[in-house]
């Protein structure tokens, strides 16, 4: 991307802010920022009375396929603690609880992207208060972008990016 390309996106960003428009930032931008600066993240860490880990499988242009923590990103003025509630919904369908100071804090840098290489990662341990949904269940086959799968141990195909999790699982 050209900077005359990337100053446009931002101005019209923020001029759009200024004018009261709240939308997500849009991919490209978010795409620029993350060569810029580190983003903060946040990860869940669901475990269940069998000491088994909820993990959801993940298919992308940035960290390939595999098995993951559910996570997202943590969007402008809004808070950790939204963000964990947010993925709940999002990549579970389901509610947590969590403890409101992360269990792991951790920084992870991948000199190989270009985009996408740097966070600051925060792991929250959560405990489900409603189930994950149901249609989303991993039952065979080649997992699907989006569905999820309780684990009793790590799995040989989790995300390479997560690994620094393996101790938890």
């Amino acid at each position: 991307m050209e900077m005359e390309e990337e100053a446009r996106l931002l101005t019209s960003y923020l001029e759009a802010r200024a004018a009261g428009d709240r939308r997500d930032m849009p991919e490209d931008l978010f795409l620029l920022v993350s060569r810029l600066t580190p983003l903060v993240n946040v990860d869940l860490l669901i475990q269940d009375a069998k000491n088994r880990t909820l993990l959801t499988w993940r298919a992308d242009e940035f960290y390939g396929a595999g098995w993951h923590l559910p996570g997202g990103v943590i969007r402008f003025r809004e808070t950790a603690a939204e963000r964990v509630r947010a993925v709940a919904r999002s990549e579970l369908g389901a509610e947590v609880t969590f403890e409101p100071t992360p269990l792991w804090v951790a920084e992870v840098i991948d000199h190989t992207c270009e985009v996408r290489g740097h966070f600051i990662s925060l792991l929250y341990r959560c405990a489900l208060t409603t189930a994950p949904d149901a249609e989303l269940e991993y039952r065979g086959g080649q997992p699907a972008p989006g569905q999820w799968q309780w684990h009793a141990a790590c799995p040989p195909d989790l995300l390479p990016v997560h690994l620094i999790y393996q101790g938890f699982l």
